[in-house]
């Protein structure tokens, strides 16, 4: 029933740690997709599939269904956030939270010009948020 019957509610997204050869949890994305993505979405991840929780993600979240990071999807948010939940830059800004986008939404776009290593990286997710935090601070 419903529009996501036979697919997928949301995706556990995560960015690559070149530090650690890890993939770190970025959000859950769940916004973006359209009728015919959804559609697709269970053939082009079935490949990926796994029966419990890849050794190169680190995941404070379970999810119901488990996949190699291999896709490369686009997703815009809002702003990036400190979590308690994800485990991107884990501890950095603050003990026992990572950093979030909020609002996550997927653009349309699969990356396939793109491995899974050359995505957006911790490091880089990290510099994001740090600049961002710079705007803020700046704006009156």
């Amino acid at each position: 029933r419903g529009k996501r019957a036979g697919s997928y509610g949301a995706l556990l997204m995560a960015a690559y740690d070149e530090e650690t050869d890890m993939f770190r949890t970025t959000c859950k994305l769940g916004t973006g997709f359209d009728d015919e993505t959804l559609r697709k979405l269970p053939e082009k991840l079935k490949g990926a599939r796994q029966d419990r929780r890849p050794a190169r993600v680190d995941s404070k979240l379970e999810a119901d269904v488990w996949f190699d990071p291999e896709i490369v999807l686009e997703v815009r948010g809002a702003e990036l956030t400190v979590s308690p939940v994800h485990t991107a830059a884990a501890g950095t800004i603050r003990p026992g939270a990572g950093l979030a986008i909020r609002f996550p939404r997927f653009t349309g776009r699969w990356r396939e010009d793109k491995g899974p290593e050359d995505a957006t990286t911790v490091k880089e997710l990290l510099g994001m948020y740090r600049s961002q935090l710079k705007r803020t601070k700046a704006s009156p």
